[in-house]
């Protein structure tokens, strides 16, 4: 690693200076320029550059697990070891979470509907349990509110909208992309918190329209709705962390990119089987 070190920066200092503060030797260094490239060598060399592409690929949020997922994919026999060694060698390495804040306004006037789902979030197929809720996104112009729904088989998001409000508008605005783009049955479990907007008298009166069940978490139980919650930390922590939005139209535009390119399309999920969403969906059918 010294030698190779000294390769990549020797046209920028003087040799016997870089040997020396390393450690080594000039008579070594030029026995190792020398010296062929071993099949190990080269092997791993080979795999870094696909590394590298998979990484930028992956709006540098991968860490070695999906990393390796992704190699394998691709007919790349590594272990998973070996690929966390390059990875911190070449000092790549993903996103981590970070801590943010859910508010809910329950304290409204509307009923409220029990717990149908208990926290039953291993579904078998697809458009059998949707999952809503929203979370806001800081720009320079103010909050930009976003309304998702989650499909709890493929944890595919099957219906968003965003606002510049938290009106009630915002989830139906959801709602109604979600059914116009999956037209499921009659027999979809619809779950999310019970805050105003979801247990207002026109978000009802949309579900019954379409048949749908309804089930609301337990008062400030997070938990109740974690797949929502984990899709939020994860566009949090791979989209906004260290982001900074001029306008709400820019957030909005980054964010559409994220879920329709990147989240459903193209990013493994380890809760199914490190595939993507649409993927998942593709096998299942």
């Amino acid at each position: 690693m010294r030698f190779a070190f000294i390769r990549r920066h020797a046209g920028e200092y003087p040799l016997t200076w870089l040997c020396q503060i390393l450690e080594v030797s000039l008579s070594g260094y030029y026995a190792w320029l020398h010296r062929p490239e071993s099949l190990r060598s080269r092997d791993d060399r080979r795999l870094l550059i696909e590394i590298r592409t998979i990484h930028r690929q992956s709006r540098r949020t991968y860490g070695s697990p999906r990393m390796h997922r992704e190699l394998r994919a691709r007919q790349y026999g590594c272990g998973r070891h070996r690929v966390a060694r390059l990875m911190r060698r070449d000092g790549l390495e993903g996103t981590f979470r970070r801590k943010f804040r859910v508010t809910t306004d329950s304290n409204h006037k509307w009923p409220v509907a029990p717990n149908r789902l208990e926290r039953r979030f291993e579904v078998g197929t697809p458009d059998t349990v949707w999952a809503g809720d929203i979370t806001y996104i800081p720009t320079r112009e103010g909050w930009l509110y976003l309304a998702v729904l989650l499909d709890l088989c493929s944890r595919r998001i099957v219906g968003w909208a965003t606002c510049s409000r938290l009106t009630r508008r915002l989830p139906q605005a959801a709602l109604q992309m979600a059914i116009g783009r999956r037209r499921p049955g009659a027999s979809v479990l619809h779950h999310s918190d019970r805050g105003s907007q979801y247990a207002s008298e026109d978000y009802r009166d949309a579900l019954s329209e379409a048949g749908f069940e309804v089930s609301m978490s337990r008062r400030g139980d997070c938990y109740d709705n974690a797949p929502v919650e984990s899709f939020f930390a994860t566009l949090k922590k791979e989209l906004v962390a260290g982001e900074v939005f001029y306008s709400r139209r820019q957030a909005h535009r980054e964010i559409v990119d994220y879920i329709e390119c990147f989240y459903n399309c193209w990013r493994r999920h380890s809760s199914i089987g490190y595939l993507s969403p649409a993927a998942f969906e593709e096998q299942a059918a």
